[in-house]
């Protein structure tokens, strides 16, 4: 993971060289303002004050400063640095006159980088942003960190991150963190998670199913559940994927990734909860083993569901997991999961769907979302469409064989494995950036992250 400590330090008084934060709307007013030298050097950068613009400002001798272009200079925003941290050659730095805030995470996460499977090459030097906020720069190094911790494992090759690795990678955090880690795998998997057992069977031995359970926390804290889509690769099973569809299914295990980081920054955080992490961690790959369109499965719950398509395997195991969680009585239960393709149609790659048993609770992650600038859609659990999962021979299927509200019905599914009254939000994210974006690189990336965290802190904080 990329070590993001010595990229944001407190502010002691020595030397760094400014940044100015300039705006559209004040660049008029700052460049006359300007003596002539540096008028002249704006304007040979064809500087404007346009959001991710950087010019270099001469000073005197050999001094300089820089300009950034930013959205709104009064109101910055977590990405609002990033370009400066992207383009600006190593050294110290300190806003001029503005404290950083939340731009301070883009200026860490414009310093990420995955380079496992490249050449070495001489790095590039580290740029230091100087705060006079210490409190808060030890909460943008533990977003930063997070959100690296996702980028990692979703951008790492399926063949480097089978189930095992999964569960390397919890054991690590769990590991920092002091939380204790069960496994159920092979018989027992069978018998107490027989959905989970079924979409991973079809896998190498090396490759078999397993649930991942953290635990960590005072028993006397509330109880909150955080449970992740594992399928480290997705095929799709008997119902194979077109080649172009399997193209990206390393990253079908987002949902774990994201669960991942949230618990790092639950327990790094040391927020006052009993913490239960849920990975259900397969490989849904095509053998003599594989589960066939047509079976009937059995759930940990007891119910049954046919299964209309193999390629709909993360709510198999996602409501094996959720029916693990509900046995705990938390006070609530928050799931990640790249679910359904339908959820991109509807919204796109950057807007997780959101669906949520519990207004306040969907109210809140939205607002914080806004206010974090990680931005969620509520989608609706429509019962209406409940009836779309019927089955002939089952209590329920897994898909529905209409080709409308896939990511709805999606969502309806696993809202039957949740048990009633407990608050519960389903995010279905892409966990993929597709092209990048200051301080964004194309690859891994997490979404919904921080707007989750956010309502966690808020509700649960001391």
């Amino acid at each position: 993971m990329t070590d993001f400590q010595p990229l944001l330090l407190a502010d002691k008084g020595e030397p760094a060289t400014s940044i100015v934060l300039v705006d559209r709307n004040g660049y008029d007013a700052w460049l006359t303002s300007q003596p002539d030298r540096v008028r002249q050097a704006v304007q040979a950068q064809a500087f404007r004050g346009e959001e991710n613009q950087i010019a270099i400002l001469p000073g005197d001798g050999a001094e300089w400063s820089a300009a950034a272009g930013v959205k709104d200079a009064a109101a910055l925003g977590p990405w609002s640095l990033a370009r400066a941290a992207e383009t600006l050659p190593e050294g110290r730095y300190r806003l001029d006159g503005i404290a950083p805030g939340s731009a301070a995470l883009g200026w860490l996460l414009a310093q990420y980088s995955f380079d496992r499977y490249k050449a070495p090459k001489a790095p590039k030097g580290p740029r230091i942003l100087l705060t006079a906020e210490p409190a808060r720069t030890d909460e943008a190094i533990l977003l930063a960190e997070a959100t690296a911790l996702v980028r990692d494992l979703v951008n790492t090759p399926a063949g480097d991150l089978g189930p095992a690795e999964l569960e390397q990678a919890a054991r690590a955090v769990a590991a920092e963190c002091g939380a204790e880690v069960v496994v159920t795998a092979g018989r027992a998997l069978d018998e107490g998670f027989p959905m989970i057992a079924a979409v991973g069977r079809a896998a190498s031995a090396d490759r078999a199913p397993r649930l991942i359970e953290i635990e960590w926390g005072n028993p006397a804290h509330p109880r909150i559940a955080l449970v992740g889509k594992g399928v480290c690769f997705d095929s799709g099973g008997l119902d194979i994927k077109p080649a172009s569809g399997m193209r990206l299914m390393k990253k079908d295990m987002g949902g774990a990734a994201h669960v991942l980081a949230l618990a790092r920054l639950v327990m790094k955080s040391r927020l006052p909860v009993r913490l239960h992490v849920l990975v259900p961690a397969v490989e849904n790959a095509v053998s003599g083993a594989a589960f066939r369109p047509g079976d009937v499965l059995r759930s940990r719950k007891g119910l049954t569901v046919e299964i209309g398509n193999t390629d709909a395997e993360g709510r198999l195991i996602l409501g094996d997991a959720l029916t693990r969680a509900g046995e705990g009585d938390p006070a609530l239960i928050l799931d990640f999961a790249t679910l359904t393709g339908a959820a991109r149609v509807a919204l796109g790659p950057d807007l997780p769907a959101m669906f949520a048993n519990d207004d306040a609770l969907a109210e809140s992650l939205l607002t914080a979302g806004s206010e974090v600038s990680d931005p969620l859609w509520r989608m609706p659990l429509w019962d209406g469409y409940d009836e779309m999962l019927s089955s002939d021979i089952a209590d329920l299927g897994n898909v529905s064989e209409a080709p409308m509200a896939g990511a709805v019905t999606a969502a309806l599914f696993l809202r039957r494995f949740v048990p009633a009254g407990t608050p519960w939000a389903h995010f279905d994210t892409f966990a993929w950036r597709s092209s990048a974006k200051p301080g964004r690189p194309k690859g891994g990336e997490a979404l919904g992250l921080r707007a989750a965290w956010a309502v966690l802190s808020a509700r649960f904080g001391a």
